[in-house]
């Protein structure tokens, strides 16, 4: 189980693409202890720090952290705990103290300049004005810093119809920071055009020389699209239902229990508070209708291993659970047969760090101990 505390609806950013609403309330400790005691199930559980900008309430998030810690001689299960920031606020004081507390950072960064201060901006009177200044070289030594720390940090990059053409720069110019983990993500909700799609398929394509030239040089950089899709091909289902409102739960700053982030603030997509607990018919209601088969998704090949399942997707596009974005139906018969023939061709060649990395489950271990020294 994964619970995601959303700490505050305060943010200091105004990115465009964002789905959320900015909002005034922060969570209370109070709050985050009901919803740990009521909802944290399973011998290991995930505590993420979520937003807004979670780096707003950094007191509350040492607070938490503590509470468990202090627990843990009579706490029957295990917590990690993971905090997803714009990374305005990181500094060295936080780092140590996240690398003492074993606390996990993932960074939202969209790779180059222009691609990045396209959206990723500063609020200007509480929302982005068409000037507002963009973030890209506050952030750029942030995200250093980071990585110094996190080597393995996930650098979450969002792909607009605008920057497409960005894209490959982009995801070179993280991996040439540092980073070796890197999400990317298309914003579905954006206006994408025929020409649009055209191109983000032409930097897929190039993509893929780039990440078979990564296996081939045994460098261990996981992308996302790629090695996601490529799991998919080889153990057939792997991830491909979210699980919505069993796998995780997101709180929301009143204490108000949601299936997932994109439906924080959904009063009617709500399951529970954290006061009363959890509203077991309705969140199972919930999962019921996400897990129900799409009338477009009958007779595809892709079913069972695309992400129409995905129902914080479906919800930000299409205001229900029960339809699709045309746009993903595109886009994953696109990436889908990229990403297969790549895994066939690292398979042909046994490339080394592929099959390690597809088939030897002790491979996350194994990798860490050996970049580690030992």
């Amino acid at each position: 189980m994964h619970l995601t505390l959303h700490l505050t609806e305060r943010c200091n950013m105004a990115c465009r693409y964002c789905y959320e609403t900015p909002g005034t309330r922060d969570m209370t400790l109070e709050t985050a202890r009901r919803a740990i005691a009521s909802c944290a199930t399973g011998a290991n559980c995930g505590v993420i720090f979520f937003g807004g900008e979670p780096l707003l309430m950094q007191g509350l998030i040492w607070d938490i952290i503590r509470d468990l810690e202090d627990e843990r001689p009579r706490e029957p299960r295990q917590f990690h705990y993971k905090v997803t920031t714009n990374g305005l606020l990181l500094d060295d004081d936080f780092l140590v103290k996240a690398r003492q507390h074993r606390l996990h950072v993932a960074m939202s960064h969209d790779g180059v300049a222009e691609a990045h201060d396209a959206h990723r901006v500063l609020p200007s009177g509480g929302r982005a004005s068409p000037r507002a200044a963009g973030t890209f070289d506050t952030l750029k030594p942030k995200l250093e810093m980071l990585l110094r720390y996190q080597p393995y940090a996930p650098v979450m990059l969002t792909v607009n119809p605008e920057t497409a053409h960005l894209f490959e720069k982009s995801v070179r110019w993280l991996q040439s920071m540092g980073a070796q983990y890197i999400i990317a993500s298309l914003n579905y909700a954006g206006a994408w055009t025929e020409a649009h799609v055209k191109r983000l398929k032409r930097e897929y394509q190039a993509l893929a020389r780039w990440h078979l030239d990564n296996y081939r040089s045994e460098r261990k950089i996981y992308f996302s699209p790629f090695d996601k899709r490529m799991a998919t091909h080889i153990f057939k289902g792997r991830g491909v239902s979210c699980q919505l409102g069993k796998r995780q739960i997101s709180v929301g700053a009143d204490g108000t229990l949601y299936p997932c982030v994109q439906f924080v603030g959904r009063r009617d997509y709500a399951i529970g508070h954290v006061d009363c607990g959890l509203d077991e018919a309705k969140r199972e209601a919930i999962y019921c209708r996400n897990e129900a088969e799409k009338e477009t998704c009958a007779g595809c090949a892709l079913n069972g291993r695309c992400h129409n399942k995905c129902g914080c997707m479906s919800i930000q596009t299409t205001g229900t659970l029960d339809r699709l974005p045309p746009l993903l139906c595109e886009y994953e018969r696109i990436i889908f047969p990229i990403a297969d023939r790549l895994a066939n061709t690292l398979y042909r060649e046994r490339n080394p760090l592929f099959i390690q990395r597809h088939y030897n489950p002790l491979f996350p271990v194994m990798s860490f101990l050996e970049d580690m020294g030992g």
